[in-house]
C-alpha cells in the first residue's frame, strides 16, 4: 500500500504524462570498452527530480508496485524524490528490499516495474530503476545507512551462500536479533553480485559499501568454506546453530556434452571466464588465479544475460572480433534487450540460427575454429519456445581462437547428497516451499536459484527475506 497521503496526489496526470522524457545517459561506446567502469551515468539531483515528476501516481495498487517482486512502494518514492526528500525515498526502498542499490542497477526493469508503467501505452515509462539507485546512493553518500538491529535473542542461524538469497535472509534475521553467520565457498562475499555480474553493470565499490553495512550490523562471514565438502549441515547443527538457510544459487555451468573439442585450450565456461576477467586477484579462488589468455577472435555461445556479459567482457579485454552464436532467432533470446543493445553498440555481432557441433584444433593444438550447422525453427517445445531443428548438409566453420560457453546453469548436487532427509529433484534443486522456504528437513530452509533454477537477483533476495520470516516463526515456536 502506498504511504504518501492521498491529498498530496491531487495532480494533473495529463500534464505529467506529457512532460519531456530523457533516456539514460551512457558513456560513449568507444570510451567504455576501454575499461570496466560503469556504463550508466548516474542522475544528479535535478535530473532525478525531473524524472520522478513524470510519475502520474496511479491508483493504489500501482502496476509498477505489483510488478516489482518485493513490491517496493515506488509511487511514494517517486513523490519524495520529486520533492527533493531523497533520504526519505531511500528509506522507502529499504523497507521492502535488502539490496536496493543492487536491484536499482541490475534488475530487468523493462520487464518488471518500468515495463508495467502505464506511460508505456502512449509515452515513455518512468526510469524507476535509475531513480531507486539514485536515492539509495544519495543517502549512503550524504548521511550513511545502517541496518536496524534488535538486541540479541541468543539464537544462532547459519546462512549458506553469500549471494542475493543469503543476503536477503541475513539482513532480515539480523534485524530480528539473531546471530547470523554466513558461510561462503569463495574468498569474498557477494556470490553472483561479485563473481558473476561484471563491474560495468554493478561497480564493485557499490557492493563493498553494501557489505560493510552487513558487517557493522554484526553479520559474521566465513569464507572459503564449501558446505557439503568442508563441513556438513549436520555439523552446523552440532556447532549450535538452531536453523540453517541454504542460498547457494545455481552455479554449475551447463555442458556441451555432444560437441567434441570442448576440452581444447581456448574453450572456457562462462563462470570461469567472467570470474577471471572481472574479479580482483585477491578475491579469486586459488584455481582461478592463472591469467586469462584471450585471443583476438572470440565466439560466445548462448542467448541469456550471461552471454551478453561475456561478449562485453571480451571486448573490454581487447578482443577484436566478438560474435554471439545462438541456435534460435533474436525473438527467442532469453536475455535482456537492453544488454544486447549495449553489446552491439560496443562492437559485438550476432549470428542467429547457428548451432556449434564441434570445436576444431589448429596445428598448435589450440582452438582454431568452431564447426556449426544452420538451424530452422520447428514446433514449440514444452515451454512454448519454437524448437530449433538442424538443416541437413548446412555445416560451416567459424574461425576463432577463443570460445565461451554461456549455456545456462545447473545446481550443485552436493548438499542433497550429504544432507540426510533433505529432498532434492531436477539434478539437485532443493525442494522447498517457494513462499516460506521450508524444506523436508526440520530447521533447514532454502530459497533462490538453488530452489527455482536460474532466475533474477531480486527474486532470490525476496526468497531469502521470506525464509527469514519462517525461520523466526520456527525458532519462536521451538
Amino acid at each position: 500500500m502506498q504511504i504518501v497521503p492521498s491529498e498530496f496526489l491531487d495532480i494533473d496526470r495529463k500534464d505529467r504524462a506529457n512532460r519531456p522524457f530523457l533516456d539514460l545517459d551512457l558513456r560513449p561506446a568507444p570510451a567504455r570498452t576501454c575499461d570496466f567502469e560503469a556504463v550508466v551515468i548516474p542522475f544528479d539531483a535535478e535530473r532525478a527530480k525531473m524524472e520522478a515528476a513524470r510519475c502520474i501516481h496511479c491508483p493504489d495498487p500501482a502496476p509498477c508496485m505489483v510488478a516489482c517482486p518485493p513490491h517496493n512502494d515506488i509511487p511514494s518514492a517517486m513523490w519524495l524524490i520529486e520533492q527533493g526528500r531523497f533520504n526519505e525515498a531511500a528509506e522507502i526502498y529499504h523497507l521492502t528490499s535488502s539490496l536496493p542499490e543492487v536491484c536499482g542497477r541490475v534488475c530487468p526493469h523493462e520487464v518488471l516495474c518500468q515495463g508495467s508503467c502505464v506511460l508505456n501505452k502512449h509515452h515513455q515509462p518512468v526510469l524507476t530503476g535509475e531513480l531507486e539507485a539514485f536515492a539509495v546512493d544519495y543517502q549512503r553518500e550524504n548521511t550513511g545507512y545502517e541496518i536496524p538491529t534488535a538486541p540479541s535473542n541468543g539464537k544462532r542461524v547459519a546462512v549458506i551462500g553469500a549471494g542475493p538469497a543469503g543476503l536477503g535472509c541475513a539482513e532480515q534475521l539480523i534485524r530480528m536479533g539473531y546471530e547470523v553467520t554466513v558461510f561462503e565457498s569463495k574468498p569474498g562475499p557477494g556470490g553472483l553480485l561479485v563473481y558473476g555480474i561484471p563491474n560495468f553493470k554493478l561497480p564493485k565499490d557499490v557492493w563493498s559499501e553494501k557489505w560493510e553495512e552487513y558487517e557493522r550490523a554484526g553479520v559474521t562471514f566465513v569464507p572459503n568454506t564449501h558446505i557439503g565438502k568442508d563441513r556438513s549441515i549436520d555439523s552446523l547443527f552440532g556447532e549450535g546453530f538452531e536453523a540453517v538457510f541454504i542460498g547457494v544459487g545455481s552455479e554449475v555451468d551447463a555442458k556441451m556434452e555432444d560437441a567434441p573439442g570442448t576440452d581444447l585450450p581456448g574453450v572456457f565456461e562462462a563462470t570461469d571466464f567472467l570470474i577471471r576477467g572481472n574479479v580482483a586477484r585477491e578475491l579469486l579462488p586459488e584455481d582461478m588465479k592463472k591469467p586469462l589468455q584471450l585471443g583476438s577472435r572470440v565466439v560466445v555461445i548462448g542467448g541469456g544475460d550471461t552471454a551478453s556479459d561475456c561478449l562485453r567482457t571480451a571486448l573490454r579485454l581487447g578482443a577484436k572480433d566478438v560474435t554471439c552464436l545462438y541456435r534460435r532467432t533474436e525473438h527467442e533470446m532469453p536475455g535482456g534487450k537492453k544488454d544486447r543493445k549495449m553489446a552491439r553498440e560496443e562492437g559485438a555481432k550476432y549470428r542467429f540460427l547457428t548451432q556449434p557441433v564441434k570445436f576444431i584444433a589448429g596445428a598448435d593444438g589450440k582452438l582454431a575454429a568452431v564447426e556449426c550447422i544452420e538451424m530452422k525453427l520447428g514446433e514449440p517445445d514444452a515451454k512454448g519456445r519454437r524448437k530449433p531443428v538442424p538443416v541437413e548438409g548446412s555445416n560451416f566453420s567459424v574461425a576463432c581462437d577463443t570460445a565461451i560457453l554461456a549455456l545456462g546453469y545447473w545446481p550443485d548436487p552436493i548438499l542433497g547428497e550429504t544432507t540426510p532427509n533433505l529432498e532434492v529433484h531436477n539434478y539437485g534443486l532443493i525442494k522447498a516451499d517457494k513462499r516460506s522456504g521450508s524444506t523436508s528437513r526440520p530447521g533447514v530452509f532454502s530459497g533462490g536459484d538453488c530452489v527455482t533454477g536460474p532466475d533474477l537477483v531480486v527474486t532470490a533476495m525476496v526468497a531469502g527475506r521470506n525464509a527469514a520470516k519462517t525461520i523466526d516463526e520456527y525458532l519462536r515456536n521451538q
